[in-house]
């Protein structure tokens, strides 16, 4: 019987991502994995794309993971966890091992996700391999220095976007790779965030339990990369979500459906205006790249209201 999903119970469970982990306080990437692994009571084995996660829970000779765990490069952690699933599935039909409902989950940072991983992802699911991938979203390469990815927000300035008088900066808009998943017909897809922990681990429960291949993408807030103060992490990604930056859905066997809305929308400003990466956009020459934000973030929404069915 699944472990219930309140804190008493939860609290129960050994974490299987040990403390001590050299990640930065505040960062949500260690929120998110212990969320998602505490949601799963069955054994997992995880593999884990180049960036900060990878980095800062194995430095040598300790590790962080209290299961079996992978290092990949940076672009092939799916290709990695598709091909530990493949392995176990074959000595499971041969009668090697015995069946034991291994879950198999694959982590990456957008960097390793959106842009360098897409091709192995892409691939691996759309073979139909029974796996979990999560991208923790923290919208740039933070582990390299801040530099911008297709996941960073427009406007936002980074190491290679930087905000100055030719450029204000990143000039293109995020890259909507939850949807660009959707459209690989898988069966299941979600969008989640930490500040939402019971949604998130509820969708982690479907995803793993989906008999195919899943996908999760999940807001990580990086207090370096967005210029926050370390304790507001949670607090700013659940702003995300409020302002409908990050809206929360997911898309099962086809179905979208839209699994927290707003009771009031509050503006796209509000989030902004918290974080240092974004405090070019206020002056006055550049306040009009707010509106330009805030007009995408509007049809974004409508347009998922639209799948939804509940526009």
């Amino acid at each position: 019987m699944a472990t219930k999903l309140i804190p008493k119970e939860l609290a129960k469970k050994e974490d299987r991502l040990a403390p001590g982990h050299r990640m930065c306080a505040g960062c949500a990437a260690p929120i998110i994995v212990r969320q998602i692994l505490t949601a799963i009571d069955d054994p997992v084995v995880i593999t884990n794309a180049t960036g900060c996660l990878e980095v800062a829970t194995s430095i040598y000779p300790y590790s962080s993971w209290r299961v079996p765990w992978m290092h990949n490069a940076f672009e092939n952690s799916a290709s990695t966890a598709s091909g530990v699933e493949a392995a176990y599935r074959s000595l499971v039909r041969q009668g090697k091992i015995e069946e034991r409902n291994v879950r198999f989950i694959a982590f990456g940072g957008d960097g390793g996700t959106y842009d360098i991983g897409i091709q192995a992802l892409s691939g691996a699911v759309e073979r139909g391999h029974q796996f979990l991938y999560v991208c923790y979203d923290n919208g740039a390469y933070m582990n390299t220095g801040i530099q911008r990815s297709s996941a960073t927000p427009f406007g936002a300035a980074t190491t290679t976007s930087p905000a100055g008088k030719a450029v204000p900066g990143k000039q293109q808009f995020r890259k909507d790779l939850t949807a660009i998943m959707a459209a690989h017909n898988i069966p299941y897809v979600a969008q989640g965030a930490p500040s939402q922990w019971r949604d998130l681990m509820q969708k982690a429960r479907k995803a793993v339990n989906c008999g195919g291949a899943a996908f999760m993408n999940v807001l990580a807030s990086c207090n370096r990369g967005w210029r926050h103060k370390t304790e507001e992490t949670i607090e700013l990604t659940q702003l995300a979500v409020d302002t409908c930056y990050w809206p929360l859905y997911e898309v099962e066997n086809g179905a979208w459906r839209l699994t927290y809305r707003p009771k009031e929308r509050r503006p796209v400003e509000e989030w902004l205006k918290r974080q240092g990466r974004f405090r070019h956009l206020f002056r006055p020459e550049n306040r009009h790249l707010i509106d330009e934000l805030q007009a995408d973030i509007d049809r974004r929404w409508e347009s998922l209201l639209k799948l939804c069915g509940e526009a």
